[in-house]
Order: C-alpha cells, then structure tokens, then sequence
C-alpha cells in the first residue's frame, strides 16, 4: 500500500469534547461543507469501520462476485471454490488494472481487464502473459491484497483496517433483541439509488430523530405511536423503536413493532413485520452523498407479497422525497452565515448526539496517530 502526508484539517480539541447531552452542542457547521473533513470521514471513519457493500445473495455460489467502493478504494467480494467469503482490493498487482469492471457476476477465475494477469478465487496469482524473461519474479509474492470480510443476517461487510474489532462486536445483541424476526431468512427484492444534495452527515443526523417526522412526515405519523417512541445507544449502533400505531397499514393490521437501527457510520436497518429496509450512506463529495436502499421480504414471491413491495415502493419514495427536500435545504442552511452549532433535545435526539460522539471519537483517534496511512 502506498503512503504519503495527508493534510487533515487543525480540530481545537474544544470542538473533539463530548459534554453531557443536555449540555452539549452540535457538532460545528464546516464538518458538513469543508473538502477537508470530506478526506477526513475518508480516512478517519469510512476506512476504519465496518461497512456495509452487499448482501449474502449476490455471493452464493462459488464464483459469484460483486464490487463496491470503500473509503475511495475499488473493492470486490467473490465466493471461492471451497464456499469461504473472501474480499480483495479490485486492483490487479501488475500496474493496478482492475479484475471486474461489471458490478457483479459469476467467473471461474479473476483476470485483470487491462493484461491479462490471472487469479484464482483465494486471490493468488495463477497466470502472468509475457513474463518468462522478467527476472526474481516469485508468483506467490504477487497475490491479491485480502480484505478482512463478514456476513451477519444476509448482510456482507468489508473493514480495510486490520486492527479493527470483529463485525460481531458492532452488532451485538441486534438480532437477539428483534426475534423472532430473522433478517437473515428474508429474500432481497429491490434496489433504489438516490442522489443527495447533503453531505451524509446530515442524511445520517436526519435518520437518527423522531423530532421532525411530525413537521416533514405527516403520513408516517399515522404508522406509529409516537408517545411511545424510544432511542436507545449502545456501543456503535443506536435503535429507534415504537409500536405501530394499531391502526390497519400496509405493512399489518396495525400490530407489531418498528425498529430502526443505525450502525455507526453509514448503514441503517429499517425492521417491520415482513420486512427490511437497509439504507447505506456514501459520501460522494463535501456536499452530496448517495443513499442505497435494499428491500427483503418474507415469502417475497406470493402474489400478496409481491403486491405489498409495490405499494411500500411507493410509499417509502414518497417519504425519502420529504427527507430529500429537508436534507437539501440543511445543507444550505449549514452552510450559510447565520448557522455554526446548535443544541440538541434532550427526549429526541439522543441518537444524533450518541452519532457525533462517535464521529468525534474517531476523528481523535485518527488524529492522534501520524496520519501518514493511506487507506
């Protein structure tokens, strides 16, 4: 891997504190424009945490494959012949071309697009064109670079820093606490990409608050009781609960529970009865970011099920415009003269503050090493 001297921003060490939540402010406004906390999140955060990049469907027979982007790095996910998971940088060893150029498929081998070079399924090198007169060249040094990779509940996940604690530790008690749901038993159904004029900081603060559903949501109100509306914070993740509100939906005759889970930093777990929704969130720039929706169902090829993924289609575009359309105008407003911090509810936006705790702690993590690694 390479390094060099990344110039991340001077933080006051004021401003990395995290003060009690009824005392605290929010997090200052340059964290969501400036280009240099967009490397920062990079470097910092995206490539040092566990991150969400596809689901166990995509990888189930031996040579399925699909590719993702990680912290800036070309990433692909493959099943080898002996069924293990494995998780390489997409860059062949030779001159850095790279093995998949379609988003997913089947193949036998890897083989760089750009000359050629082969690898096998556990990321050794098999075959070199054109390299019989190149001298103290051993194969077996040229092999792929590993990504530590795992699967929970359906879900795949990448880590580029080896030091990190295992995907079990991030996800603790999750799915002991939704059973009997088993997210892992649900069919993927459909994938919805949108395009956001927020940095995704802010799509993540939105998320992580019941505070504006009442003013930007007034449809989504009726699904829950929100007198009843819970946040609870755990080590890296949050969870935003209620009952449905008893009154007959789209989802169930109005019984049962919401769970909404935020998994620091990027990816969210939207649980009702029948069905997942998981919402990942990719920086795409200082100011924008693209949210990726997957949706699971439970018995997904029934005619009434199948009914029931075009009804919530709809209805779930519809509230992610509402969230588009806030999101858009806090990145302006964030951005203006008038705004630096803010305050924080005390009864609802504990998971926004439990958010930027995190961030301000890997931030300072970060920034305490040398600051030299590329990721």
């Amino acid at each position: 891997m390479q390094t060099d001297v990344i110039r991340h921003p001077a933080i006051p060490a004021a401003d990395l504190e995290s003060p009690p939540l009824a005392q605290a402010d929010t997090i200052p406004s340059r964290w969501y424009w400036d280009p240099a906390f967009d490397r920062l999140d990079r470097d910092a955060i995206f490539a040092r945490t566990w991150q969400g990049v596809g689901h166990a469907g995509q990888v189930r027979e031996e040579g399925q494959y699909f590719c993702a982007d990680v912290a800036g790095n070309p990433v692909i996910v493959v099943r080898d012949k002996a069924g293990v998971l494995r998780a390489f940088y997409n860059v062949c060893r030779h001159r850095g071309g790279p093995l998949a150029t379609e988003p997913e498929g089947c193949v036998r081998a890897l083989q760089c697009k750009y000359h050629g070079w082969t690898y096998l399924l556990d990321g050794s090198l098999r075959g070199v064109p054109q390299f019989d007169r190149v001298e103290l060249f051993d194969r077996k040094d040229y092999g792929l670079v590993p990504i530590r990779v795992a699967e929970w509940e359906g879900q795949v996940f990448v880590n580029l820093w080896p030091e990190a604690a295992p995907l079990s530790q991030f996800v603790d008690g999750i799915a002991e606490r939704i059973a009997p749901v088993r997210m892992g038993a649900l069919q993927f159904v459909r994938r919805v990409e949108y395009d956001i004029a927020c940095n995704w900081k802010v799509y993540v603060d939105n998320f992580l608050e019941g505070y504006h559903v009442p003013h930007v949501h007034p449809e989504l109100v009726k699904l829950y009781d929100f007198q009843s509306y819970q946040t609870h914070c755990y080590e890296w993740y949050s969870l935003q609960h209620s009952p449905l509100s008893g009154q007959a939906n789209l989802y169930t005759s109005g019984e049962g529970e919401a769970f909404y889970y935020c998994l620091f930093p990027n990816y969210m777990l939207n649980i009702l009865p029948g069905r997942l929704q998981t919402n990942l969130v990719l920086p795409t720039g200082p100011t924008h970011c693209r949210v990726v929706f997957n949706y699971f169902y439970a018995e997904a090829d029934s005619p009434a099920v199948r009914r029931l993924v075009e009804e919530d289609l709809v209805y779930s575009d519809g509230i992610q415009r509402e969230d588009i359309d806030i999101c858009e105008r806090v990145q302006r407003g964030v951005e203006s003269r008038a705004y630096d911090r803010g305050r924080f509810s005390v009864q609802f936006e504990e998971g926004v503050y439990h958010f930027q705790r995190l961030i301000k702690g890997a931030y300072r993590a970060f920034l305490a090493g040398d600051g030299t690694r590329r990721a």
